[in-house]
C-alpha cells in the first residue's frame, strides 16, 4: 500500500499528556470541576478530534473549571507562526467540555494542533497546552487509506483494571498508525454499575477503578456524564484519542440495556423509568463527550456521511432513535423497521449519490445473526434477524428492501462492519444460500469488544443466507478481558490497486482472519 508514514503522531504526545499524566487518575480526574478562580485552566481528560475530512476537523477537550477554548494548529510539532481558532466558552452547561471545528485546512497533511484553555476574566492566564494530531483524508486516491473499527467498552463489570494496565487494546490500534477510529457503539455501559473487585473462576481478583458515578445505573445527567468521563481516566486512551481522530456512534448501553423509544422499565434497579427520559439525558452527555458534526447542527442526529477522500464514504446507522419497539419481530408488513422511514430514504440516497470507490456501511448492530432481547421474560428480538430462516419478516424487511436497493441501482463497493455481539467474526452474504435471493453478495465482519465480557457466538438466520467464514469466540458467557478475547478490526484501502483488505485482529494485534476484496464490483 502506498500509505505515507507518519513518525510524528506516535511521538508528538509523550511531552503533551505530561501534565495530564501526572495527575491522579481516580482523583484528579474523576472529580468534579474545581470552581475556585485561583490557578489556571486544566485540561485533564485530554483532547480528541472527529469527523475529520479532507479540508476539516473538530478538536474536543474538557476543562477543570470556566475556560475559554483555543485552538492552535501547526504543520509541525514546533508550533512556529501557528494558525489560531477561537472557540467556545466551557460551562456547567456542557459539563466544561467543547468542541472547536477547523476548517481550511489542507488534504492529507499531519495537522499537529493544541488546545489552550484561558480564564474568562483574564484571557492572558492559560493552562499548559494539550496537544494532538490527525491527517486530513487525501484527495490523491494513490494515498491509501487504514482505519480500524470496534465497540463495547467497560461492559458487564469489567471496567479499568490498573493491574491489566488499564484498555491496553488502544495501544495495539494506535501501533497501526490508522487514519480514524470508528467506534460501532456501547461507548460506555450506562447500565453497568462497576464494583471495586470482582472473583474470577480462576481464583484471580479483578480490580476495578471505580467513581461515583459508576456506582449505580446511569440515570440523572450528572451520572450519565460520569459513565462518559470514566473511560477518560485511562491513560492508553487518552493518549490513543490525541493522535487518532474518531468517528463515533452509538447503541443501546449509552442508555440501557436493549433500549427502545417509548419503553418504560421494569428494571427495579431504575427510580426514573420511562426511558425517552433517559436516553434524552444520554443523548445530551453523548453529545458532549464526542466530537460529532451532526449532532451540534438543528437536527441534532447520530447518522451521518463521512466523506473520506476517493476511496472512502462512511455511513453511520443509528438503529437506536428511530426503531420500532422490540418484539417477536414476525410481523408480515413493517413500515418502521430499525432505522425508521427517514432515515432508510437518506441512506438510499446517499449510497446512490456516493462516488467512493468503497462504501462502508457502518451499523451498530448485525444483519444475519439473532441477537435476543429475552429482559421481560418474552422471545423479543434486540436486532433484525429473528431465528426463521423463511422469506422476510419485521424488521428484516428493511433490510431487504436496501440490499435490492443497492443490487438495482448498481451500488459497487459495499462491505457491512459492525460490533455488539462481543467477539469477532466474518459472514459471506449468499444469495444462493438465501430464502430472499435480490440482491447481490456482501460481507459482513464482526469485531469488538474493546474491554468487556466476551460471549459465544449467536446463532445465524437463513434470510439472507450468511456463511459464517470465521469466527471466534468463548464457549462460557462473560468471559473477562483478563481471559482474552477482546478484539478490533482493521481495514486498509491501497492506494494503487484499489483492493480493500480487512484483518480481524486480537488484543494484542495478532491477526486472526484476512478478506481481500476487490474494487468496482456490485457484489462479491
Amino acid at each position: 500500500m502506498s500509505h505515507r508514514p507518519f513518525p510524528g503522531r506516535r511521538s508528538v504526545l509523550r511531552g503533551s499528556l505530561a501534565a495530564s499524566a501526572a495527575l491522579s487518575l481516580p482523583t484528579a480526574l474523576g472529580a468534579a470541576p474545581a470552581f475556585a478562580r485561583s490557578g489556571r485552566p486544566k485540561a485533564g481528560w485530554g483532547v480528541q478530534a472527529g469527523d475529520v475530512t479532507s479540508d476539516s476537523g473538530l478538536v474536543w477537550v474538557r476543562s477543570d473549571r470556566p475556560a475559554r477554548m483555543i485552538v492552535e494548529t501547526s504543520a509541525t510539532e514546533s508550533f512556529r507562526n501557528p494558525r489560531r481558532w477561537h472557540g467556545p466558552l466551557l460551562g456547567p452547561g456542557t459539563d466544561f467540555t467543547g468542541t472547536t471545528p477547523l476548517r481550511g485546512l489542507p488534504s492529507g497533511e499531519q495537522i499537529h494542533y493544541r488546545v489552550l484553555l484561558a480564564d474568562p476574566d483574564d484571557p492572558r492566564r492559560t493552562g499548559e497546552p494539550v496537544t494532538g494530531s490527525f491527517r486530513t483524508a487525501s484527495v490523491k486516491r494513490r494515498d491509501g487509506v487504514r482505519f480500524v473499527w470496534s465497540g463495547d467498552q467497560a461492559g458487564q463489570g469489567w471496567g479499568i483494571n490498573p493491574d491489566l494496565g488499564g484498555y491496553r487494546i488502544y495501544d495495539a490500534m494506535g501501533a497501526l498508525d490508522p487514519d480514524f477510529f470508528l467506534c460501532s457503539g456501547d461507548n460506555i455501559y450506562a447500565d453497568g454499575p462497576l464494583t471495586e473487585t470482582v472473583a474470577l473462576p480462576d481464583g484471580r481478583t479483578w480490580r476495578n477503578i471505580t467513581t461515583e458515578e459508576k456506582a449505580k445505573v446511569a440515570e440523572t445527567l450528572a451520572e450519565f456524564r460520569g459513565n462518559f468521563r470514566y473511560n477518560l481516566l485511562d491513560e492508553n486512551l487518552r493518549a490513543f484519542n490525541a493522535r487518532v481522530p474518531s468517528i463515533i456512534q452509538w447503541d443501546d448501553h449509552e442508555v440501557t440495556n436493549n433500549w427502545y423509544p417509548g419503553e418504560i422499565l421494569g428494571d427495579t434497579r431504575y427510580t426514573e423509568k420511562n426511558v425517552d427520559v433517559l436516553a434524552s439525558r444520554a443523548r445530551q452527555a453523548f453529545s458532549e463527550y464526542f466530537p460529532i458534526s451532526t449532532l451540534r447542527r438543528p437536527s441534532g442526529r447520530v447518522h451521518r456521511v463521512q466523506h473520506h477522500g476517493p476511496l472512502l464514504d462512511v455511513f453511520v446507522l443509528d438503529m437506536r432513535t428511530y426503531r420500532n419497539a422490540n418484539s417477536t419481530d414476525d410481523q408480515p408488513t413493517d413500515a418502521q423497521g430499525i432505522l425508521g422511514r427517514e432515515q432508510l430514504e437518506w441512506l438510499k440516497r446517499e449510497l446512490s449519490r456516493s462516488r467512493a470507490v468503497w462504501k462502508v456501511i457502518a451499523s451498530d448492530m448485525p444483519i444475519g445473526l439473532v441477537v435476543p432481547d429475552t429482559g421481560d421474560g418474552k422471545p423479543n428480538i434486540e436486532a433484525v434477524a429473528q431465528g426463521d430462516p423463511g422469506k422476510p419478516l419485521g424488521r428484516e424487511l428493511q433490510i431487504a428492501e436496501l440490499l435490492r436497493f443497492i443490487k438495482h441501482r448498481r451500488i459497487t463497493g459495499t462491505v457491512w462492519l459492525t460490533a455488539d455481539v462481543h467477539y469477532t467474526s466474518a459472514q459471506h452474504y449468499l444469495p444462493s444460500k438465501a430464502a430472499f435471493t435480490d440482491f447481490e453478495p456482501f460481507w459482513e465482519f464482526v469485531s469488538g469488544p474493546l474491554n468487556a465480557g466476551a460471549f459465544p457466538a449467536n446463532t445465524l438466520d437463513g434470510t439472507f443466507g450468511p456463511d459464517r467464514v470465521f469466527i471466534k469466540a468463548p464457549t462460557t458467557a462473560n468471559v473477562s478481558p483478563a481471559g482474552g478475547y477482546q478484539f478490533f478490526g482493521e481495514v486498509d484501502i491501497d492506494g494503487g490497486s484499489g483492493e480493500l483488505t480487512v484483518r480481524l485482529r486480537e488484543q494484542d494485534g495478532t491477526v486472526l482472519f484476512t478478506q481481500v476484496l476487490q474494487p468496482g464490483r456490485v457484489g462479491q
